[in-house]
Formats: structure tokens, C-alpha cells, sequence
């Protein structure tokens, strides 16, 4: 694996210190909830009187003895907040794969549908979502042991797929992603409850530095950050083009990422990325000839099913959220 880690360092530490741990007397703010109340507000009308709130659940709930992960990598994960195993598929596999992917991407019957996204200009699929609704093959690695037990293991109990896409980077016209946390969105517009879900990406094209690789900052997982602006309706049809509701602001970006730096794992196709689902990450457009593209699973514990949205009138269509042994086809009404 190549990381290629930020040395951003712009903050003296007493300004760091003063920023995130002293709220302006003077400001007008919210207080942190108190018990009882949603842990994680987010979607505010005004800021809270602190950047980010601490996480409430643990981050790696299973054991080493509990599935294919070492006690090394259970650490790593916990640290970290992710975990990039390279050569996890190779082959035939990956180049199974590979071919299943160019055939979703080439499918004309998917364009112009609610669950294809396509890039902000242009005609070019971004995302393609439930994917392993629409791809027996990509449904069978979704449902694969390495993958399940993968999850199983960090979560600390049986998990089901609540989302699955594939995002797919274009040479030089892949637009890139703001900085966000999946769990923010999935909070706020989704309904889920707690931080018991993680994200599995499977890389199918080389990954490298200027073709917009997965940008994270490790250990901003560890912590909250609630994000300013109502949700509106139908939010999901401009988010997954470009997000604007649900980044968090730069002065807690920035707090995070003096602390912690940026990180940015690279390498061959069929490599496999771990992560958390509350861990800060991004991405640049990419500037090169080469096409990026991944296969997305995420995987939600069971008795962490999704409830009414905690920060949206209701929830998102059925494509990007899926309930635990639910059958989803194109013809699903939202």
C-alpha cells in the first residue's frame, strides 16, 4: 500500500486549543444534548457552542477470535477509523469483476433512472446504486464470508447491506466529493440510529495520487461533527451530484486535519478499504487519463435498523436504503 499523508499543519496549538475546546461567550449557540435527546443533532439552524461532539459507541465491538481480522488490524481500524488490504481479490476474480462492472456502466436501460447518478456535467454515470439488486455477481461478493465476516467483526454482531453502489471517476471529467461522514448523512436523511454501521470499497481500477483517490482523516472518527443547514426536500438528487448540505464547516475541518493529517491509500486494483462509517473522507476530481472506480457495500448491525430521519422531513428512496432482507428492483416504487 502507498499512503500519501498530509503534512498540513497551519495552526499554532494554543490557537487549536482555543478553538476547540472554548466556546465564544459572546456567540449566539446551542448547547450539546442533554440525555435523552438525539446524540448526534445535525442539520442546524445555529451552530452548538463546541465543533464536534464525542462519539457515544465504541468503534471495533468484536474480537480477534471472531473472524478473519487480526488483533494488529482490529487496532489499526480503531485508531484509524479504516483499514486498506491490498491484493484482497485477484485474478480471475478481479477480472470478472472488472468485465460486470463496464456491462452495469454500458447498461443503457439504467440511464436517466433515480438510482444512476451522473456526473454534474455531463452524461457520464457517477454512481450506480443498489447494485447488487442489479448484478447477481456483485450481489454474491455483497453476501461474500470475507466481506460479511469482515463486517460481522467490527460491528460486534450480524449485519445486513444498507446501501451498495458503485462510484466510477471518469479520465479528467470525474468530478470530485466533498469532505463528509457518511453517518452524518445517514443520521440525518436515513434514519439510523447509532455508529454501528462500516463501509467496505473494493477498488477495480488502479488507485493513484492524480486520478482522485479516497482522501480520510484518520481519527476524526472518533468524533462528531455536526453540520449547519435545513435538509431540503428531495435532497438526494442534488447531494449525490454535488454535496452542499451535510459538509461540515472549515473550521472543524480544519481543527481535525492539523490534528490528524490526511491520508490517502493507493495501490492495484483489487485492493479492499475498510471504513468507518462516521470517518471524515473527500476527494479531489480526477486530473488523469485513467478511470477510478470502486464497488461500495455498506453494513448496518441489525438491531441498528434505520428509523424515522433524524434531520429530514422523511426518508430517501428505497435505492439508497435498504432494510434488513428487503428485495429492491428498478420497478420498486421510492
Amino acid at each position: 500500500m502507498t499512503v500519501q499523508t498530509s503534512s498540513y499543519r497551519t495552526l499554532e496549538q494554543a490557537d487549536l486549543n482555543a478553538v476547540v475546546d472554548s466556546p465564544d461567550p459572546q456567540s449566539r449557540v446551542k448547547s450539546a444534548p442533554r440525555p435523552g435527546q438525539d446524540p448526534y443533532p445535525t442539520r442546524l439552524a445555529e451552530p452548538l457552542d463546541m465543533p464536534w461532539l464525542s462519539r457515544h459507541e465504541g468503534v471495533v465491538k468484536g474480537r480477534a477470535e471472531e473472524g478473519p481480522l487480526s488483533q494488529a488490524q482490529l487496532d489499526a481500524f480503531e485508531r484509524q477509523g479504516f483499514l486498506f488490504e491490498p491484493g484482497f481479490i485477484t485474478g480471475d476474480e478481479l477480472a470478472e469483476l472488472r468485465r460486470e462492472l463496464e456491462a452495469l456502466l454500458d447498461n443503457d436501460d439504467f440511464r436517466g433512472r433515480d438510482f444512476s447518478i451522473t456526473e454534474p456535467q455531463g452524461n457520464e454515470i457517477r454512481s450506480l446504486f443498489a447494485v447488487h439488486f442489479l448484478s447477481r455477481r456483485f450481489s454474491r461478493l455483497a453476501h461474500d464470508a470475507r466481506l460479511m465476516g469482515r463486517a460481522r467483526q467490527i460491528l460486534g454482531g450480524e449485519a445486513y447491506v444498507h446501501q451498495s453502489r458503485i462510484n466510477y471517476k471518469p479520465g479528467f471529467e470525474g468530478k470530485g466529493f466533498s469532505w463528509h461522514s457518511d453517518f452524518e448523512t445517514w443520521h440525518a436523511e436515513d434514519g439510523m440510529p447509532a455508529m454501528h454501521a462500516v463501509s467496505a470499497s473494493l477498488v477495480l481500477t488502479d488507485n493513484h495520487p492524480f486520478n482522485g483517490p479516497l482522501m480520510l482523516v484518520p481519527g476524526s472518527h472518533k468524533v462528531f461533527v455536526p453540520c449547519l443547514g435545513e435538509t431540503p426536500d428531495d435532497n438526494h438528487k442534488q447531494s449525490l451530484k454535488q454535496q452542499e448540505v451535510g459538509v461540515p464547516g472549515r473550521e472543524a475541518l480544519r481543527a481535525l486535519i492539523d490534528r490528524h493529517g490526511i491520508d490517502a491509500p493507493t495501490g492495484a486494483a483489487g485492493g479492499l478499504l475498510l471504513f468507518d462509517c462516521n470517518v471524515l473522507h473527500g476527494s479531489n476530481a480526477n486530473m488523469s487519463p485513467d478511470p477510478r472506480s470502486n464497488a461500495f457495500f455498506v453494513y448496518n448491525r441489525l438491531d441498528n435498523r434505520c428509523v424515522a430521519p433524524f434531520g429530514a422531513g422523511r426518508r430517501r428512496p428505497r435505492f439508497l436504503a435498504h432494510e434488513p432482507g428487503e428485495r429492491w428492483s428498478p420497478e420498486t416504487p421510492s
